[in-house]
């Protein structure tokens, strides 16, 4: 697109000075602020101030004929009474049936102030994306540039109100699985894998079947290279417990995961944060030519860029305080500022400029012409000027013209992956974290050692006396309820798992089942690790019942409790995301089961209603302890100390008469049982997490509030969960 160099490019009138082109190709330069200056004291000759000097902006040129999303300027200069006109031809071709088309009319976003009442976050924005584009959304911080992007990928939280209408190519649909993408803020990465095996893990999710694992292995070095991380690609990503990439170097892995599809539609919030002008640049001009070669519509909310990467915007959305200061060509914004009496000065970066002039968060005085006005007076003096210009008309109109040009629906392709790719590669991925992560499972297997070489020697050679009884029974409790307890020791890191797992199936990576099985089958070996080798420090140095048997089905009912728990902590997990309050939350629960697994209190002591029936079937601690008791003394003979009684006593009268355990039914029954709730907490795990995604679009369609002036019901795009 060509610039505005000069005030030959000018077009003055009376409505305001507001360039416009839909033009594909990036800008590479900005308008001098001389002519501005040269503009300001002609006007002040004829008698104006600066402030009052207005434009007129061309119009956009719509025929039926036309229907190209790429409008490419002609300037034609008419000598009238001194005046320069600019007008506009369209290119030829007709609307790309590839691209996506994204807009959005009078949209107004507002949060729960917590007190009964409502706080606006974004007020009336009407804007546009289009293919072979990318908009960049700037503006102080807390203007509403995340809340926006979230808005139109639809992510907003359910704790906000939204109306106003946002549509994909004319339609009101939802955002599909692998036709669009989002780069959050917070770069959520797996901290244990090197950039190379993030990269190639997330094309093996996503990238077809059908391709060759060598094709994918190409594809994600290149789009490696492309960010700029070759040097980096065998240094892990690292986190609290490593020191690994720096903040910028982490963006870009994000960026690169997101990129490998190639998606139409491109959400990125803040993608330059932590990185240099050079690598932002770069980085940029990346994003850029997706855009332009791939016909790709991207948003991207940016803060503060520097002059080159400002000069690479097709268009920009200038925002403050939820409201539009302006939005049109990147290029243009130097003229508008200027106009409304706000020059940019001379060697001065155009969006430094910008976002001084809007943030009123220092509430310090704006220069305007020769005087000083307050920064919201100077916010509110922009605004208004946009709403009456012809730019805003302009928008409007080309909104208007990409909705009544209905493009094909969106593609709910999802991954491109198998159900069996998916579960390979993330046992493969979750199974390579779990090894490098100490405190997964490694700091447990300590922890476990110790408190078994514990339990080992305060009940060591336990012998078959009488007493030996309750010291058996009290040993197998432990065992049974806090060694298992001690699994909630893995929630934190389980809990970035979820917030990974969040991210990749929020862009559709892979679905939910695939991410049970990958964690499930991936913990396996560690948990029978934890299983067997503490085990049987406990088992034998306290002298339980001899037999390779016994300890077999001693070790396999310690390595179901904890995976039982894992999977109780996987439930509160998809509930309670943060993992202080739900490792309390975890604790909680178990503690409840303890106390009526049969042990503290008997079964035939508890009080029938909600303790018996139904919390005492409920509970784990059942089936481990009566397990436990019968792999353990069925089979011996203890002296008997009761005066009157028989000389010996059986296990089997130990475990009906003295632990109340139901004999109606073996010990593989039981261990069967603890593999069932296994199962079943993996399978309501997966069902929370469908229904959640489920629910949420549900709930904010209810808290979406239609537009005043439309009876259409609007609501912002949803993501619907994959099958």
């Amino acid at each position: 697109m060509s610039s505005f160099d000069s005030l030959e490019d000018l077009s003055y009138g009376e409505e305001g000075f507001f360039p416009f082109s839909t033009a594909s190709k990036p800008h590479h330069s900005t308008p001098h602020p001389s002519a501005i200056t040269s503009a300001a004291a002609a006007a002040s000759k004829a008698g104006s101030s600066p402030s009052s000097v207005s434009f007129e902006a061309p119009s956009l040129l719509v025929a039926p004929e036309i229907n190209s999303s790429r409008d490419v300027e002609r300037v034609m200069s008419n000598q009238e009474e001194g005046r320069r006109v600019v007008t506009w031809a369209p290119a030829e071709g007709g609307l790309n049936d590839d691209g996506v088309f994204l807009t959005w009319e009078d949209l107004r976003v507002t949060a729960s102030s917590g007190k009964g009442g409502s706080l606006p976050i974004l007020q009336g924005l009407t804007g546009y994306a289009q293919p072979g584009e990318v908009l960049a959304i700037m503006g102080p911080s807390g203007c509403g540039k995340s809340t926006l992007l979230d808005a139109l990928a639809g992510r907003l939280g359910s704790n906000t109100r939204q109306s106003g209408d946002i549509l994909i190519n004319g339609r009101k649909q939802t955002l599909a699985f692998g036709a669009s993408a989002y780069v959050t803020q917070d770069d959520t990465l797996m901290t244990t894998l090197t950039v190379k095996e993030a990269v190639y893990y997330s094309a093996q999710l996503q990238l077809p079947d059908s391709m060759p694992l060598s094709e994918k292995k190409a594809r994600a070095e290149m789009t490696i290279r492309e960010m700029g991380l070759q040097d980096a690609m065998n240094t892990r990503i690292g986190g609290w417990s490593s020191k690994g990439l720096s903040g910028g170097q982490k963006r870009r892995v994000s960026i690169c995961i997101e990129i490998l599809t190639r998606p139409v539609l491109l959400f990125l919030d803040e993608p330059t944060s932590g990185l240099d002008s050079a690598a932002s640049y770069h980085v940029m001009s990346r994003i850029v030519g997706l855009a332009r070669h791939g016909g790709r519509t991207i948003v991207a909310s940016i803060h503060q860029p520097s002059s080159e990467v400002f000069e690479l915007f097709h268009n920009l959305c200038l925002l403050s305080a939820g409201r539009t200061v302006y939005f049109g060509p990147a290029a243009a914004a130097n003229e508008f500022f200027a106009v409304n009496g706000f020059p940019c000065p001379s060697l001065r970066n155009p969006s430094d400029h910008y976002l001084r002039t809007i943030n009123k968060d220092f509430d310090q005085d704006i220069e305007k012409g020769h005087g000083v006005i307050p920064t919201a007076e100077a916010i509110d003096i922009l605004v208004n000027s946009y709403k009456s210009s012809t730019t805003y008309q302009q928008v409007s109109r080309r909104v208007v013209e990409i909705c009544k040009t209905e493009g094909r629906a969106l593609d709910k392709k999802g991954s491109q992956a198998s159900f069996l790719t998916q579960s390979l590669v993330l046992t493969r991925r979750s199974g390579v974290n779990m090894y490098r992560d100490l405190g997964y499972y490694w700091l447990r297997l300590a922890i476990y050692i110790a408190l078994c070489l514990c339990v080992g020697t305060i009940y060591h050679d336990i012998g078959m006396s009488y007493g030996s009884i309750q010291a058996r029974g009290s040993m197998l409790m432990f065992v049974a309820a806090f060694l298992t307890f001690m699994a909630i020791g893995g929630f934190p890191s389980f809990v970035e798992d979820m917030k990974i797992f969040g991210r990749e199936r929020l862009n559709g990576h892979y679905g939910v089942a695939a991410f049970v099985v990958g964690n499930t089958f991936s913990s396996i070996p560690y948990l029978l690790l934890i299983s067997v080798v503490p085990g049987a420090m406990a088992y034998y140095l306290v002298g339980l019942q001899r037999g390779i048997d016994h300890f077999v089905y001693f070790s396999l009912v310690l390595f179901v409790c904890m995976m039982l728990v894992e999977s109780l902590m996987m439930i509160v997990a998809s509930i309670v995301p943060d993992f202080l309050m739900g490792i309390i939350t975890g604790a909680g629960i178990q503690g409840v089961m303890m106390l009526n697994g049969g042990f503290f209190r008997l079964p035939d002591d508890l009080p029938k209603p909600f303790w018996r029936y139904p919390m005492y079937y409920i509970a784990f601690h059942k089936y481990a302890n009566q397990g436990f008791y019968k792999n353990e003394f069925i089979g011996l003979t203890f002296p008997n100390n009761q005066a009157g009684g028989p000389p010996t006593i059986t296990g089997k009268e130990i475990l009906r008469n003295i632990w109340q355990v139901e004999m109606g039914h073996s010990k593989w029954v039981d261990l069967a049982i603890l593999f069932g709730m296994v199962i079943t907490y993996r399978v309501m795990f997966l069902g929370i997490i469908k229904v959640l995604e489920k629910v949420k679009p549900m709930i904010r369609s209810l808290l979406t509030v239609p537009p005043e002036k439309s009876p259409q019901v609007v609501g912002a795009p949803s993501v619907e969960a994959a099958a």
